[in-house]
């Protein structure tokens, strides 16, 4: 490679880091007191329906086994 070709390309990546800082530093922030409070209402309310809590019904799991393994 070329000196001037990798100039080019150190200055490509440098706008795009740049641009990509720019957009998050235009970012709402939001604090964690309320974010982690939203989160925890979050999970009480859809608690009934998280299977690492609840569970998957057997008839329903589409990971289970359809028949069992025998070894001879």
């Amino acid at each position: 490679m070329s000196e001037k070709t990798c100039t080019s390309n150190s200055v490509v990546q440098t706008h795009k880091l740049i641009d990509q800082l720019r957009l998050e530093a235009s970012m709402e922030r939001i604090k964690i007191s309320l974010t982690a409070a939203d989160l925890i209402q979050y999970c009480k309310d859809h608690r009934h329906s998280d299977p690492l809590l609840t569970g998957i019904a057997s008839s329903s799991n589409p990971f289970k086994d359809k028949k069992t393994c025998v070894l001879l």
